[in-house]
């Protein structure tokens, strides 16, 4: 935005948000709707503009997302400064420049004499192009940019252009060729830190930053126009099961430290399927081996990992698989003066260690399934007798809840309980009477840089515990693995991340719906 926005700073269309592309429906329509019935008064230039307007939003999307993909591997940079959330939302209506030039050509092909029914090929308009190109377009352009400059202008309008910093054509001087010489040389950039996460559902291919940024800006939600995608999300979903390969989806700088966030071309539910398991354990060893020879430090798991530090004992890159900070980040999140929680969901190393935990502090840790009562009581032994107990009431204000929880069970809870996810996924949000907090995540401090998309459905700038966990396993220089089912000091990892200014998020105030 401009430092003091003019009338003209806002596009006529801008009230419309995400459906301002509705105002070319009228003419779209039009010239299919001939095309299709009546070929006499069918207009090919005409009908052109469309598919013209489409391959510019294509072609400007692919080279954004082109540009994204070698940022975060950080090959070849010239500008060092990264992108921050301020410089998504300025950019966010770049579509709007093909917006107004396809009304421009619609107007123009109606009532501009000899605009329609052009044919393919005019020797005579190619020659008039070049010729106004090279003279009035020239003359004009530089003059105007020069007023754009003027005191009055560039604070309502030229301001926004200057916003970001970015290298542009016209720029270009005696120094040009050295820099470009020098940015070829500039090798990839070595993570200190890498962390190692995977696709969820197959529209979420569009909110990763290499993706459509105003999506990834934003908290992941499934949005209706999404569907409209669907031969695209097919097609890419068959590009990601054959290619096969870890790609680097982000890069942050934490001081001297660098971050890097790696995805496994695999869904969600590839995980769950049995068939799908030998190629996930190779693709994640193969990232392992990759950031070692890279000379990471640490690498964060989504998983538990022990089996790779069995498989390749002689490992320098150390494994964390974020689960002490999730205890940690679980246990800090139950309001104080709880004394009774109820734990639902699949049983995972962050359950145990959170139960653990209550049942060490006194707090009564209930469950309500059998099963779960004897696998956790044969794992605590004697140490959590009394604090542990299998339940038939629902009667609990505070529920921590994993991956299995059903939607009856949600029902059964009494008006005002607490949700909270020990788990990566976070439970469908069905009771409007109730509160839901986010999966184990912490705010990121701001010197925490390049920070321009949001980590699946958390809000700006928060991270997840397991993506920070690796992150403070480097700063701090501890060179044990966290993996497999070891558990480190909780207490330790807990004010170790404080420390370095991630801050705690807090419990909402109101029920989400």
């Amino acid at each position: 935005m401009a430092s003091k926005p003019g009338i003209l700073t806002d596009w006529p269309w801008t009230p419309l948000g995400s459906f301002k592309h509705i105002i070319l429906v009228p003419w779209i329509s039009e010239s299919i709707y001939w095309f299709v019935v009546d070929k006499e008064r069918c207009d090919l230039s005409r009908f052109s503009i469309f598919p013209f307007v489409i391959w510019r939003l294509v072609h400007n999307q692919l080279w954004i997302s082109l540009s994204r993909y070698r940022t975060a591997k950080g090959t070849n940079r010239i500008v060092d400064k990264g992108i921050e959330f301020d410089q998504v939302d300025r950019e966010r209506n770049w579509d709007d420049q093909i917006l107004f030039n396809a009304i421009l050509f619609y107007l123009g092909n109606r009532y501009i004499p000899g605009s329609s029914h052009m044919p393919f090929w005019r020797m005579d308009g190619l020659i008039i192009t070049m010729l106004i190109h090279a003279g009035p377009v020239e003359f004009l352009y530089y003059w105007l940019h020069r007023a754009l400059h003027h005191h009055f202008l560039y604070s309502r309008y030229h301001s926004h252009h200057h916003s970001s910093i970015v290298t542009e054509p016209i720029t270009v001087d005696k120094s040009t060729d050295t820099l470009y010489e020098n940015s070829l040389r500039r090798q990839e950039e070595s993570p200190n830190v890498v962390h190692l996460t995977h696709l969820t559902t197959p529209h979420s291919i569009y909110h990763l930053r290499l993706g459509f940024a105003a999506l990834a800006s934003k908290p992941y939600s499934s949005t209706w126009y999404l569907w409209l995608l669907s031969p695209l999300t097919l097609w890419s979903m068959m590009l990601t099961w054959i290619y096969g390969h870890t790609f680097v989806v982000e890069r942050n700088r934490f001081d001297k430290f660098v971050l890097q966030t790696w995805a496994l071309p695999k869904y969600k539910i590839q995980y769950h399927l049995k068939w799908q398991k030998e190629s996930i354990n190779d693709l994640i060893e193969e990232a392992i081996l990759e950031a070692e020879g890279k000379g990471a430090r640490g690498e964060e798991l989504n998983r538990y990992g022990g089996v790779y530090v069995q498989k390749h004992p002689q490992l320098k890159v150390k494994l964390v698989d974020g689960s002490s900070l999730a205890t940690a980040a679980v246990l800090n999140t139950i309001p104080k003066g709880t004394t009774q929680v109820l734990l639902r969901g699949n049983l995972t190393k962050v359950a145990y260690a959170v139960a653990f935990a209550l049942c060490q502090k006194g707090i009564q840790v209930a469950v309500l399934r059998e099963d779960e009562y004897e696998k956790l009581k044969q794992s605590f032994g004697t140490k959590c007798e009394g604090n542990l107990v299998l339940s038939k009431t629902y009667s609990y204000k505070t529920w921590l809840v994993g991956d299995d929880l059903s939607e009856e069970e949600q029902s059964k809870a009494t008006k005002g309980t607490v949700f909270i996810p020990f788990s990566q996924f976070p439970p469908k949000k069905l009771r409007k009477d109730c509160f839901y907090h986010t999966t184990p995540a912490m705010q990121a401090p701001m010197c925490l840089e390049n920070v321009d998309s949001c980590e699946n459905w958390l809000p700006r700038r928060v991270m997840s515990v397991w993506r920070i966990a690796g992150l403070v396993h480097a700063l701090e220089g501890w060179e044990e693995h966290e993996c497999g089912y070891t558990v480190s000091n909780i207490d330790k990892v807990w004010e170790a991340t404080l420390k370095h200014g991630f801050q705690p998020l807090r419990l909402p105030t109101q029920s989400n719906s």
